[in-house]
C-alpha cells in the first residue's frame, strides 16, 4: 500500500490511511516478487552475475534469508549488499524521537511504549526513507559488544537521576539503531570469535542483552554479511554456530570474460571528462589492459588464495588515460591515442594490489608487473596475427621471416615515450615488412587502431623471444634477438 506520507505525521492519520505493518525481509522478499514479474532488473550495474550470484542472491532474499557473500576481493560484494536499498519501500513510518525506528503500529523499546500511553494517536511520526536504511560496520579486531549492541551509558545515568538497574541509562549500538534497515558486516572472520558469539541471539531470537539487562527486543533486520575464504588469511573464521544462523552463503567470483570485465572497468573509473575527450583508447588496448588482470590470476608468481581485484583494471585504466594525457600536455597536443608502451605507466597500479608468492618476491612487485603485461601481449597475440610454434623446425619459412630479417639488418628501432603522434606513427610506418603483416593478416582492421595493432605485432614477437625488447630512460628499443651478441664479439 502506497500511502502519502507528506499528509501523515501522527499515529491516528497512519491507522486512519490502513497502514500494516511489515517485516523488511517481507519488504524486500514482496518488492523483488514485484520486480521480477515486471521483468525489471534487480541489481543493476553489476556484470557478469547474471546467470550466477545475482539468482542465488534473489533466492536468498526470496526465502527470508540473512546472507554472506563469500568472495575474494573486489568481487562486488558490498555493492551488491547496498544495491539491496533498492528493493526496499520508499518510505517507512517511524515514531518520532525513536532511536532504534520503532514500528509505531509494533513499539518495542520503552520510549516508544511510553510515548504512545501517553499521545495515543496524537503520537508524532516521522518517516524514514529507504536511503538511509542501509548501515554498515567494518569488523576489525578492536570491534567491541558495546560498539554493535550497546552498554549502560553513565553520563545518561547521570544526567537522568536514574539508578543502572534501569534500562533507560542503555545506549544502544549499531544493531539496535539499524532495526528495520539492513545491516551489514564487511570482512566478518576479522571480528574476535566473542564478538562474534554476541550476534547468536540476534541473528536466531531477536534477545539482546547489555550488562545483564535481558530485554526482549525482536528487531527486525536485514543482516548482510561478507567475508573472504577463510583460507586466504589468518586472521580469523566464522564461528560454526553463527554460520549455523546464516540462512545463505553465496560464492562470488571473478569476472568469466574480457567483455565482462571491460564493461565494469568503463563502469567504475573516475575519469576527467578532458581525459576522455583527449584521449582515444583503441579497443585491443581496452582488451589487452584486462587480460593483464587474467594472467594475474593464473600466474606462477601471484598468490591465487589472495586474488586479483577487479579494482586493478579501474586503476590502471585510469593509469593508462593518465599516461597518454600527460604526454599530450607535454608535447603541447590536444589530442592523443594510447599506445602500448603506454601500459608502463599503468605498473604503479598492478604492484599495489597482487600479493606475490616467495618466486615473485624474488622477481620484484615491478619485474611481475612487467611479464604480466608481456604474457597478456602472448595471450592476445594469436587473435590477430599467426600463431608462433614453440618449435619451428630448422630453416621452415614464417610469415615473420621479412621482418626479423630488417632488424637482423639494422641497428635496431626506437619508440621514444615523448614522441608526438605525427612522430610515432611515421617511425612505425618506416618499417615496411610492419606494413605489409598488417595489410596481409588485418587489411579491414580500423584505421584509428591500426598503430596500436603494429606496436602488438612487436612486442608479440618479443615475447615469443623473436626479437629483443631493451626499456631505456626516454622510451624502448626493439633489436634483433642476436644483435648484442655479436656486438660483444
Amino acid at each position: 500500500m502506497k500511502l502519502n506520507h507528506n499528509e501523515i505525521s501522527t499515529l491516528g492519520a497512519l491507522k486512519e490511511a490502513g497502514y500494516q505493518s511489515k517485516s523488511i525481509k517481507d519488504e524486500l522478499r514482496d518488492n523483488l516478487r514485484t520486480k521480477i514479474k515486471n521483468g525489471e532488473e534487480t541489481f543493476t550495474g553489476v556484470w557478469g552475475y547474471e546467470n550466477s550470484v545475482i539468482p542465488e542472491l534473489e533466492r536468498a532474499i526470496l526465502s527470508r534469508h540473512n546472507i554472506n557473500l563469500l568472495g575474494l576481493r573486489g568481487q562486488a560484494k558490498t555493492r551488491l549488499a547496498r544495491l539491496m536499498v533498492n528493493l526496499l519501500d520508499e518510505n517507512i513510518p517511524v515514531v518520532g524521537g525513536s532511536e532504534i525506528n520503532d514500528d509505531p503500529m509494533q513499539p518495542m523499546s520503552r520510549y516508544a511504549i511510553e510515548l504512545i500511553k501517553e499521545k495515543g494517536d496524537a503520537t508524532p511520526i516521522t518517516w524514514l526513507h529507504r536511503s538511509e536504511r542501509f548501515s554498515e560496520k567494518l569488523a576489525t579486531p578492536d570491534v567491541t559488544v558495546a560498539d554493535l549492541i550497546g552498554d549502560v551509558d553513565p553520563i545518561k545515568a547521570a544526567n537522568l537521576k536514574l539508578s543502572y538497574a534501569d534500562d533507560r541509562v542503555i545506549h544502544f549500538g549499531m544493531i539496535p539503531r539499524a532495526n528495520r534497515c539492513i545491516f551489514v558486516i564487511n570482512e566478518l572472520p576479522d571480528l574476535q570469535a566473542r564478538i562474534q558469539v554476541s550476534l547468536f541471539n540476534i541473528l536466531q531470537e531477536g534477545d539482546i542483552q547489555i550488562r545483564g539487562f535481558k530485554l526482549r527486543l525482536p528487531l527486525d533486520i536485514q543482516f548482510v554479511f561478507t567475508a573472504n575464504p577463510e583460507d586466504y588469511t589468518n586472521r580469523g573464521s566464522i564461528v560454526t554456530p553463527l554460520k549455523d544462523r546464516i540462512g545463505s552463503q553465496i560464492l562470488t567470483h571473478y569476472p568469466d570474460d574480457i567483455e565482462t570485465a571491460r564493461k565494469i572497468t568503463e563502469q567504475e573509473s573516475k575519469l576527467d571528462a578532458r581525459q576522455t575527450d583527449a584521449v582515444y583508447v583503441p579497443d585491443v588496448a581496452k582488451d589487452l589492459l584486462e587480460q593483464i588482470s587474467f594472467e594475474a590470476r593464473e600466474s606462477e608468481y601471484v598468490d591465487a588464495k589472495s586474488g586479483v581485484s577487479a579494482r586493478t583494471s579501474i586503476t590502471a585504466f585510469e593509469n593508462l588515460l593518465s599516461t597518454a594525457e600527460r604526454r599530450a600536455l607535454l608535447t603541447g597536443a590536444d589530442s592523443t591515442m594510447v599506445r602500448l608502451s603506454d601500459f608502463l605507466g599503468i605498473i604503479p597500479s598492478i604492484t599495489g594490489k597482487i600479493e606475490l608468492v616467495y618466486e615473485g618476491e624474488q622477481e620484484g612487485a615491478d619485474g611481475v608487473a612487467a611479464i604480466l603485461i608481456d604474457d597478456a601481449v602472448k595471450t592476445l597475440f594469436p587473435t590477430f596475427f599467426p600463431e608462433i610454434n614453440k618449435l619451428e623446425k630448422k630453416g621452415e619459412e614464417t610469415p615473420y621471416d621479412e621482418l626479423l630479417h630488417w632488424f637482423f639488418q639494422g641497428d635496431g628501432f626506437e619508440l621514444l615515450d615523448e614522441y608526438t603522434d605525427e612522430e610515432y606513427k611515421r617511425a612505425l610506418d618506416d618499417i615496411p615488412a610492419l606494413n605489409q603483416l598488417i595489410k596481409e593478416y588485418q587489411p579491414e582492421y580500423d584505421k584509428k587502431d591500426i598503430y596500436f595493432l603494429k606496436e602488438l605485432l612487436l612486442w608479440g614477437l618479443v615475447a615469443y623471444k623473436k626479437l629483443n625488447k631493451n626499456r631505456f630512460e626516454e622510451g624502448y628499443q626493439f633489436k634483433d634477438m642476436y644483435s648484442s651478441f655479436f656486438n660483444d664479439l
